[in-house]
């Protein structure tokens, strides 16, 4: 299905369709490459990041994705990110997906927490999830990000039965928030670097 134009003058086409991405297997290991519409269309397993911005006051950047995007279209979401390309690592990735999501340059490096496998009958990815601090004034793409704000854990908490959420960042926050409650270290293996020995 096409979704329309801001203006509703007819079709707009998904966005990044052509974007050709690594295809990995159960582990994680690069097998071959498709472009991003075919990877969804065929249900080829590829990498995505996952990344949680929190302003100074320790507030969670949280948006809803434009109509345009190519999955979820119009969900609301509570990280940044997106997927890996062809040959690119996920700490470049999420760097790259953070500052151009959040509309900034001279982000911090995101800090890699750790990695799960995502799966469901429609979809599947290897995702990196990410924490990263962001002091600098926002100005998210608008190809990307319909509508955005900084909430408090408590008021992103009172908006998760409320609204309709991406499934896989909903999926990675309940990730976070059972590790966080576990009191669960950083996996420093998160986005393929050795651990700490």
């Amino acid at each position: 299905m096409t979704d329309q134009q801001p203006d509703g003058t007819g079709p707009q086409q998904p966005l990044n369709a052509d974007e050709i991405l690594d295809i990995v297997d159960e582990h994680d290991r690069v097998v071959g490459q498709a472009p991003r519409g075919e990877a969804y269309a065929r249900r080829l397993r590829h990498r995505c990041t996952f990344i949680l911005a929190r302003d100074a006051q320790d507030r969670i950047f949280v948006h809803r994705r434009t109509a345009q995007k190519l999955v979820f279209p119009s969900h609301y979401d509570m990280f940044v990110g997106g997927v890996v390309g062809a040959g690119e690592s996920y700490d470049d990735a999420a760097l790259r997906e953070a500052e151009e999501e959040l509309g900034v340059t001279g982000l911090p490096r995101p800090e890699p927490l750790f990695k799960f496998l995502y799966e469901t009958p429609e979809h599947t990815w290897w995702s990196a999830v990410y924490e990263v601090r962001c002091t600098l004034p926002v100005a998210p793409q608008t190809e990307e990000v319909a509508w955005h704000a900084f909430l408090t854990a408590e008021e992103l908490a009172a908006r998760l039965p409320e609204w309709e959420w991406v499934p896989d960042g909903l999926e990675a926050f309940r990730r976070l928030r059972d590790r966080e409650a576990a009191g669960r270290p950083r996996d420093r293996e998160a986005a393929g670097r050795p651990a700490a020995g």
